[in-house]
């Protein structure tokens, strides 16, 4: 399972260095998702699943006819929603943390290392390039570092404004495997799938409008946000706003941009705030 975290450094490092880590990322995700079968955290349904997102592949590619790479896409679409939401068989995601109140007023936070939804930005870091588009280092440090501290003010105002979270510095117990597990298989795989996919195949699509960063740039933001409804309300909001910024960083960053952006406010939000949220006044 530790792999994993290596598996996604190999295959998002920068473009120029694709030749070399592409091939490295491809050899740990077969260790890693062959050690995980051999060890029975992945029973065989899970191979129909990675089968799936196998033919998703051949079919997207370039050099297929449109009505083929149309169903690819199609085919991920339904796989990636399917993972995320943990409804394919075959993955036994361990639970490494919790349930565990932070504070005596948040709502008990569990945490699994999930096999499941990082084949999603896997499928896309490794099938579609485009989803990454050149930066250099400068260009996406700087995009990042906006979007972050920008998120940071607004997400934080709006979180309090609506009565989600409160000031609650802390230091948990194994908050260096939340962090591996955040920045991974959390912020990198969202971000792919949100912004590098959806965010940049629609500014793809939209590409004869006049405004097609902005609308691309939106709808990704608001499905983002509706990504985030198990939390109610307040979380849509919450979720749409940082998608609003995580998506300007990746336009002008690039997707190492929007994944600094990213983490950066999750990690103000478990080591500052509340986490992950408070409980209903009822039930404190």
């Amino acid at each position: 399972m530790f792999a994993l975290p290596w598996i996604a450094i190999f295959l998002a490092a920068p473009a120029t260095w694709a030749s070399t880590f592409r091939w490295l990322g491809v050899g740990l995700l077969v260790v890693g998702y062959g050690t995980a079968f051999a060890t029975g955290q992945l029973g065989p349904l899970a191979s129909v699943a990675i089968a799936l997102l196998g033919v998703a592949a051949y079919a997207v590619s370039p050099a297929r006819r449109r009505y083929v790479r149309y169903a690819g896409h199609l085919l991920f679409v339904a796989l990636a929603l399917a993972l995320s939401l943990h409804w394919l068989p075959g993955f036994h995601n361990p639970r490494v943390m919790g349930p565990v109140q932070f504070t005596p007023d948040a709502v008990p936070f569990t945490m699994y290392l999930n096999f499941d939804k990082p084949l999603i930005g896997f499928w896309l870091l490794l099938a579609l390039p485009w989803i990454r588009p050149p930066h250099a280092l400068r260009t996406w440090l700087l995009a990042g570092i906006a979007g972050w501290l920008i998120m940071v003010a607004v997400c934080v105002a709006v979180a309090l404004s609506l009565g989600v979270v409160g000031w609650a510095p802390k230091r948990p117990a194994d908050s260096a495997l939340w962090l591996v597990n955040n920045l991974f298989l959390v912020t990198l795989t969202e971000e792919a799938l949100f912004r590098g996919y959806l965010q940049g195949g629609l500014t793809r699509l939209f590409a004869r409008w006049n405004r097609a960063d902005p609308l691309a740039l939106c709808v990704a933001a608001v499905l983002f946000g509706l990504a985030h409804s198990a939390g109610g309300w307040q979380w849509i909001v919450l979720g749409s706003v940082a998608g609003i910024g995580y998506g300007l960083a990746y336009r002008f960053g690039g997707l190492s941009a929007a994944v600094l952006a990213h983490f950066g406010l999750n990690v103000v939000h478990f080591f500052f705030f509340t986490y992950p949220m408070l409980q209903p006044a009822g039930k404190l």
